[in-house]
């Protein structure tokens, strides 16, 4: 029996069937996985005025992938005067702020900005997430979700793939 893999060549489960808000409903990391729920997100934290947050979040996730020292160093003065710095215009609220300073940005790394980007997803995962899946953004969004499934396009193209299958 073949295994059944996802994108990513991990073994498909079952969880990864759902889509849209019921899979944004499962966990914060699947909500940022997936580039609607992390648009529906920032539109509910910028509400919250926290939007910096996720950009912050994103922000060392795409800095993980960046090859090259200079690169790297560019892109770590980019995400420090923005998220970081007493001046930054996107200031996000992490423990140790006052003890970071650019002498860090000479020797970048990967994993630099690790400690603060997990301390800034605890606060989404703890405060925001659980707002945001009771926010109108979210409900609104699932409900929309909902009414197309159940329109009859949906069901006649579902019966319809059932007929070609079952023949």
């Amino acid at each position: 029996m073949e295994k059944i893999n996802d994108s990513e060549g991990h073994p498909s489960s079952s969880h990864q069937t759902l889509k849209g808000t019921s899979k944004w409903a499962t966990s914060l990391e699947n909500l940022l996985e997936d580039p609607e729920g992390v648009k529906r997100f920032r539109e509910f934290l910028k509400k919250e005025f926290s939007e910096e947050n996720v950009l912050f979040w994103l922000a060392c996730e795409e800095f993980k992938k960046t090859q090259g020292k200079k690169q790297m160093q560019e892109k770590a003065k980019e995400i420090y005067m923005t998220f970081l710095s007493s001046k930054a215009s996107s200031q996000v609220n992490v423990e140790g702020q006052s003890r970071l300073n650019e002498t860090i940005l000479e020797t970048p790394h990967p994993l630099m900005f690790q400690k603060l980007q997990d301390q800034i997803f605890n606060l989404m995962k703890y405060d925001s997430y659980s707002r945001f899946l009771k926010s109108d953004i979210f409900l609104n969004h699932k409900k929309s979700e909902e009414q197309e499934e159940n329109s009859p396009e949906a069901q006649t193209a579902a019966k319809r793939a059932s007929r070609i299958y079952n023949t």
